[in-house]
């Protein structure tokens, strides 16, 4: 059996300062400390081998149960880790507040008991901790029914009952927008938009959801941000982008309308700002992108943001939106300065980044390499995201990384290489059923221009194919494929003497 990792893992992951807190902890306690031997020997080296690790410690006791040893660590390291964040979020100090009540209850102190539930509810209530409210208007009854046996009846029970049954409403309305929320973000990191009128019908009827439709029925700041975020992505799977635009943006007011709750549902913020990004990305309005991106940066100056999580996800969304934007405008030259700073935060962050965004980041380097005309490394990297094993993960990335594969193949006069490949193509992209016809006008085309031995009589098939695609994109559904490679702007390389890079940057002056 594989020796398990996960030690290694959550230590490498560990900050100076909650090393140092970890080793001041144990430094308190009496006894043996093979723990701490075990944690400095990880803590150097830059891999986990046990074999390494056991030849090392062969004249100690406790390499004869290691793994007893590296669980007992684990779950130390853990503890000092929930003492060290024990006051730095909402949902910790109140869990420890309950453990306070808990324990003053235990020891009869029913008066000093009441003072913490109080105080925990106010709390509560401001964040919006429905569940925590909940648990103490339990405590707050245990400690009414205590009065009652001392003879104090000077409670207003109804006035109790009235609030727990606001709490319970609160949460149950909570948790429906949470239902609905994972039925379309599972839709849209499956796919990334609608491709026919079964996937929008499931869509729609998200959408005609009364709690989505109706004005006033979140009864709460977290219900309100998370049906105005449910909304966003609503429009956006099925493309709607000024919709998009309206619903994020009254996603991200509510939030910074309600700083405390805001700072609580930092992954929320983060996604919202990400949306929008992607909103004025998508309508060309780069400037309003780079505002938004600054915007996800400085969020990685305030103290709520100062965990791996949430560093990790804005570094993802802030260099996915900055080469998207820099891809957009032909800009190539100044994205491919980014690649070295991205690969290194790729290996920094290893399996800290989650699989969607090392697609979009690996695809948007690869376009970037396109677009610079380095196709050897286009191809290395589009073949990143081919070879990925999460098929099932963003449809839309996996399908016109094929089309860009075979563009890169065609640049590098790969043509035997296209004719093979064209039919294994055909074949994913048939699978599933699209109202757009694009991809197999691009089917079409390069099977054509890999069939033709003379190059001089490629200028007349791409022609052809511009004509053709420039009446498709016409239709808005066709223009999908534009927010992953600007085919026109490839087309017309073609057919003119000038350079992909410079055609994108002529259409995108054109544009603005």
């Amino acid at each position: 059996m594989k020796p398990s990792t996960e030690l290694y893992s959550l230590i490498q992951s560990l900050t100076k300062s909650e090393k140092r807190f970890f080793k001041l902890n144990s430094s308190l306690q009496s006894g043996d400390k093979n723990y701490l031997k075990l944690f400095d020997y990880i803590e150097k080296h830059n891999h986990y081998n046990e074999d390494e690790l056991k030849k090392h410690f062969k004249s100690e006791r406790f390499i004869q149960h290691l793994p007893s040893e590296k669980n007992h660590l684990y779950k130390l390291i853990l503890k000092s880790l929930r003492s060290y964040y024990s006051d730095q979020s909402i949902k910790s100090q109140l869990k420890q507040e309950i453990k306070n009540i808990e324990i003053l209850y235990n020891k009869a102190l029913y008066k000093e008991c009441a003072k913490f539930v109080k105080r925990s509810k106010i709390t509560a209530l401001n964040y919006e901790k429905f569940y925590y409210s909940f648990e103490l208007i339990n405590w707050e009854k245990k400690l009414m029914e205590q009065d009652f046996e001392e003879g104090h009846f000077n409670h207003d029970l109804d006035a109790l009952i009235e609030e727990e049954t606001k709490v319970i409403e609160q949460l149950r309305n909570l948790a429906e927008y949470h239902i609905l929320y994972s039925k379309i973000n599972y839709i849209f990191r499956s796919g990334g938009f609608t491709r026919n009128e079964n996937e929008r019908k499931i869509v729609d009827e998200i959408a005609d959801y009364h709690l989505i439709k109706g004005k006033n029925t979140a009864i709460s700041v977290r219900a309100t941000s998370i049906c105005y975020y449910v909304k966003g992505l609503c429009a956006a799977s099925i493309r709607d982008y000024q919709d998009a635009l309206v619903n994020f943006r009254k996603a991200k007011a509510v939030m910074d309308k309600n700083p405390k709750i805001k700072s609580d549902l930092q992954t929320r913020y983060i996604y919202t700002l990400n949306f929008l990004m992607h909103c004025y990305i998508d309508s060309n309005d780069f400037d309003n992108a780079n505002r938004l991106i600054d915007e996800l940066n400085e969020l990685s100056t305030q103290k709520e943001y100062k965990f791996l999580d949430t560093e990790v996800k804005i570094f993802s969304a802030s260099y996915i939106g900055k080469m998207q934007v820099l891809n957009k405008k032909g800009d190539f030259e100044k994205a491919v300065s980014l690649i070295p700073f991205i690969e290194s935060k790729i290996n920094d962050y290893a399996d800290k980044l989650n699989k969607e965004k090392i697609l979009l980041l690996d695809y948007s380097m690869a376009y970037t390499y396109f677009g610079c005309s380095d196709f050897k490394n286009a191809l290395k990297l589009i073949n990143n995201v081919l070879n990925d094993n999460e098929k099932k993960l963003r449809q839309d990335v996996y399908s016109f990384a094929r089309i860009l594969n075979l563009v890169i193949h065609f640049e590098l006069n790969n043509l035997d290489f296209i004719e093979y490949e064209s039919k294994s193509t055909s074949r994913f992209l048939n699978k599933f059923e699209k109202d757009y016809q694009i991809e197999k006008v691009f089917m079409k085309y390069i099977k054509k221009v890999a069939k033709i031995d003379f190059k001089p009589d490629y200028k007349d098939v791409f022609i052809n194919f511009y004509k053709e695609v420039d009446v498709l994109l016409q239709d808005p559904s066709e223009q999908v494929i534009l927010e992953y490679f600007d085919i026109k702007s490839w087309i017309s390389s073609k057919i003119e003497t000038n350079s992909f890079d410079e055609i994108v940057k002529q259409s995108h002056v054109i544009k603005k």
